[in-house]
């Protein structure tokens, strides 16, 4: 598998879902006040991209209860994760640890030089070095592709896709262009189109950074191996996070808390078969059947 054309084909994937997201909220604001509206909706969805691009960090490591640790209380993930940084280009991350036995992780920071990475308490038990260092590099990854400004404008862009929704069924004009019956639809299909695309973008994201860190690393294989490690993990002993926060950790945390069936249109990550087999493929190697997660 060529890297770099498999990097470029997610990225492009992530920009039509957003542009398909931007539109579909041009649209909608268009529809309630003519260009005003559109001007409105614009300035208002900027507004809070910019808060929630801000305050998006400190926000997820309070829910997620991280803690910071030093070089002295945590010696070989601090080594650990500057040398993938400086692999990866970036400055070294802020390093937190989450009081939780499942293992996972996730990295947070609005940008490269205002950045976090942490880890569970469980993820160092469960994975030897080299799988903990795929982990860290998918992480170090979302960092420098930037990947917490991209899921804010996602998720700021299908929430006023909601609201304007909901101003078109319950403040619109009955005998304006949509009618009482186009209000209704509009009012249950914009969210829910917004709502898997927002869904596609984080899964593409996670494609990405797969990609990424397997790149940082030199080897997709430690990453691929990881993963099979902390699903298993998830799913044996789900975590107690806030439901908010879940999307940005590398596995769902609440994996063990639904059922298998759920529609993967709905679900933050891709699927865990698909993301070790494509990690496998770069590696060279080709599945002939991988565990069902």
């Amino acid at each position: 598998m060529n890297l770099s054309s498999y990097k470029t084909g997610n990225q492009v994937k992530t920009f039509i879902f957003l542009a398909g997201l931007t539109a579909l909220m041009l649209g909608l604001g268009y529809l309630v006040g003519g260009t005003g509206g559109l001007v409105l909706v614009l300035g208002i969805s900027i507004a809070l991209n910019l808060a929630m691009y801000w305050w998006s960090g400190p926000m997820a490591l309070k829910m997620s209860r991280a803690r910071m640790v030093s070089e002295e209380q945590a010696p070989e993930l601090h080594r650990m994760i500057e040398n993938l940084a400086q692999r990866a280009g970036i400055p070294k991350p802020a390093v937190y640890v989450v009081p939780s036995p499942q293992p996972n992780a996730f990295a947070t920071g609005r940008n490269p030089d205002h950045a976090a990475v942490a880890v569970t308490e469980g993820i160092q038990g469960a994975l030897s070095p080299a799988e903990l260092e795929g982990v860290l590099a998918h992480e170090l990854a979302h960092i420098r592709n930037r990947d917490v400004l991209i899921a804010s404008i996602a998720a700021m862009v299908a929430g006023a896709i909601s609201y304007i929704a909901y101003f078109i069924l319950f403040f619109g004009d009955d005998d304006g262009p949509l009618g009482i019956v186009g209000s209704l639809a509009m009012f249950l299909l914009a969210p829910l189109a917004a709502g898997i695309m927002q869904m596609a973008i984080s899964r593409q994201r996670e494609y990405v950074a797969d990609a990424t860190g397997a790149e940082i690393l030199g080897d997709p294989l430690p990453l691929a191996d990881a993963l099979g490690k902390l699903q298993r993990g998830a799913e044996a002993q789900p975590m107690h996070v806030n439901q908010a926060a879940a999307p940005l950790y590398i596995v769902n945390p609440l994996a063990g808390m639904r059922g298998r069936n759920f529609s993967n249109l709905f679900s933050t990550h891709p699927p865990m078969n698909e993301r070790i087999s494509r990690l496998r493929r770069m590696g060279g190697i080709r599945d002939t059947a991988l565990a069902t997660f």
